[in-house]
């Protein structure tokens, strides 16, 4: 269904010259519309899958039970309309499917899908919720991924489960050793410098025998997860020398090529967000909100969105201050107001939202960074 908007003219007298006021018209609802778009709410599911529909001439409403083999024949004899699906498992796969047969393919996240479910959670519930929630006027999408962004995060999601496999691991062996007296500073790279030796040499070694080569096995686990991550981090950043806007947006210190690629690769179109702000918000970079009586109570952070994404550039901001923070540095004069009022770790956040509303104004408008802009300045357009 597609929701036709009409514009308020914003010079009319009473109004703000800056205001925007639209209004939605739900066209799914107005039979005698010329446009008779079908809305379709489909749960995704691996082996029996659920459509939900209202015929736009009868009004009569539809429920059809679908294999997953059948699901693409059945949209393709469908006139085109809008499917929608909760933002799950392969719903980008199935997105580009159905937008491949001429269909309009909308993402809705399931928190947004589970106020609409009447009555008990069930396949066909969830695909009348689902119905129901792409038709409010106010509803957030997610947008389709293609199938390189999902491959580039793909690596990504490796890489992390590795980086994670790898901290276990060292930390096992770190205690182990600790037991027998061996006592190896943190850090896998310390462990592996230092512990190799002292496994190695049977004379000394106050390991037991033992355990003594399953220590050095598991050595040799950290050095080969070690290659795995290097040659992940190799694959990532040849594809970020490929793309301009992970370039672009690498500029910005703190951004590097894991940051850059896992930006680009996770929103898309960054237009689709209405200002850096909204991207801000979508990472979880601000404030909670708690009010009642007109008296709104700032606290933590949100914490929402993606927290790959939102690690990412808070390590990137710490990183950039405390190389800011050196004896030979000078600090930034807007962070080092902020470090005279804040603790560090607030000072860390304010500037890991900084660097993420500048990231979105860079891929939304096409610009390149420039380190001297000043608010009105900026280097000319690198896309059109």
């Amino acid at each position: 269904m597609e929701a036709k908007r009409t514009k308020v003219d914003p010079l009319e007298p009473g109004r703000h010259r800056c205001a925007r006021v639209e209004m939605f018209s739900n066209h799914s609802r107005d039979r005698g519309s010329a446009m008779n778009v079908t809305t379709y709410g489909l749960d995704l599911a691996k082996r029996v899958f659920q459509v939900h529909w209202v015929e736009p001439r009868t009004g009569e409403v539809k429920r059809k039970t679908l294999a997953r083999a059948d699901v693409s024949a059945f949209f393709a004899r469908r006139e085109p309309g809008l499917v929608a699906m909760e933002a799950c498992g392969s719903a980008h796969h199935w997105g580009r499917i159905l937008h491949g047969l001429g269909h309009e393919v909308r993402l809705i996240a399931a928190q947004f899908v589970r106020p609409f479910v009447k009555t008990n959670k069930t396949d066909a519930a969830d695909a009348e919720a689902i119905w129901e929630a792409a038709q409010r006027p106010q509803m957030r999408f997610v947008a389709i991924k293609t199938a390189e962004q999902q491959s580039v995060l793909s690596l990504h999601r490796i890489r992390q489960q590795c980086v994670k496999i790898r901290t276990m691991q060292a930390n096992q062996v770190r205690g182990l050793l600790y037991e027998f007296g061996v006592a190896v500073p943190k850090s896998w790279r310390a462990l592996l410098s230092q512990a190799g030796p002292i496994l190695a040499d049977e004379t000394r070694c106050l390991v037991p025998e033992l355990v003594r080569r399953e220590l050095m096995i598991q050595l040799d686990g950290l050095r080969a997860l070690t290659v795995r991550i290097a040659d992940l981090e190799r694959q990532i950043g040849s594809w970020q020398r490929r793309e301009s806007e992970c370039q672009r947006i690498a500029a910005v210190p703190g951004v590097g090529k894991l940051t850059a690629t896992a930006v680009v690769a996770t929103i898309g179109d960054a237009r689709t967000f209405r200002s850096g702000r909204e991207f801000a918000a979508f990472l979880g970079l601000v404030p909670r909100q708690s009010g009642t009586g007109g008296r709104v109570k700032l606290l933590g952070i949100s914490k929402r969105g993606d927290p790959y994404l939102r690690t990412l550039l808070i390590h990137g901001a710490r990183t950039v201050l405390n190389h800011q923070s050196r004896a030979d540095r000078t600090l930034d004069p807007w962070m080092q107001g902020l470090l005279s009022r804040r603790p560090k770790n607030v000072a860390t956040v304010a500037l890991a939202n900084k660097m993420a509303r500048t990231v979105w104004a860079l891929l939304a408008h096409g610009r390149a960074f420039d380190r001297s802009w000043s608010g009105s300045a900026m280097t000319a357009p690198v896309m059109p």
